[in-house]
């Protein structure tokens, strides 16, 4: 019991270090991205700083992802409570959430694994700007069968740097991000295609309501 109570702070001190470390140096690689890179010979993966993602294309991943993203503190609480009323059939994660995930942990719906995220989900709150998390998160979400970040995302899609986006692509390149490996936003159903319009209409929104203040520069 000594000996796992000792592995186990040693563990959580490691985190805490990496969390400090990751809010000025970016993440090398991630669990899924090591995984991929495995099962199918490599990736396409480069990373790219928030400043150089056109801004409407930012602002439609949060609308579709977590558009109280700057109101929470990595939870949202009023999401949650609607995935409950709603049956839990919908999800309800943040941002902040899957950027713990991603970085820090694996995939997967295991206890521990909830449980790792809802402590360090916090953690990662306190320690980095919301922009950070952002840029993170952007630069490790899965965007496509070996396909992560948004860099490598809007060269494979739309033969383009993600600061050459318009909102209309940034907008169905935020709407793969819940079933990235099914979905193509060159031939997306048009149910897809009414919510990206949906999903740039959001990101006009929260530019004007307010909710992109924290992230935006």
């Amino acid at each position: 019991m000594r000996f796992g109570l000792i592995a186990g702070s040693g563990a959580f001190v490691l985190l805490v270090v990496l969390i400090l470390l990751f809010r000025v140096v970016n993440p090398p690689t991630t669990h899924t991205i090591r995984a991929e890179s495995r099962r199918l010979g490599a990736v396409d993966w480069q990373w790219v700083p928030i400043a150089n993602v056109a801004p409407a294309t930012v602002r439609a991943v949060v609308a579709a992802e977590d558009a109280n993203f700057c109101g929470h503190w990595g939870f949202d609480m009023a999401a949650i409570r609607a995935a409950l009323d709603d049956g839990a059939s919908r999800g309800a994660s943040t941002i902040s959430q899957q950027t713990v995930k991603n970085v820090f942990l694996w995939q997967g719906r295991s206890w521990p694994r909830k449980a790792l995220e809802a402590v360090l989900t916090p953690m990662v709150e306190a320690m980095w700007p919301k922009r950070r998390i952002l840029e993170v998160y952007l630069n490790v979400a899965e965007f496509g069968e070996g396909v992560f970040g948004i860099e490598a995302a809007s060269h494979h899609y739309f033969r383009v740097p993600p600061a050459d986006l318009t909102a209309a692509q940034g907008a169905r390149l935020a709407v793969l991000l819940p079933n990235p490996k099914q979905r193509d936003p060159a031939q997306l159903p048009q149910w897809l295609r009414k919510h990206a319009g949906r999903v740039q209409d959001g990101a006009e929104t929260i530019k004007a309501d307010g909710r992109a203040s924290c992230f935006e520069s």
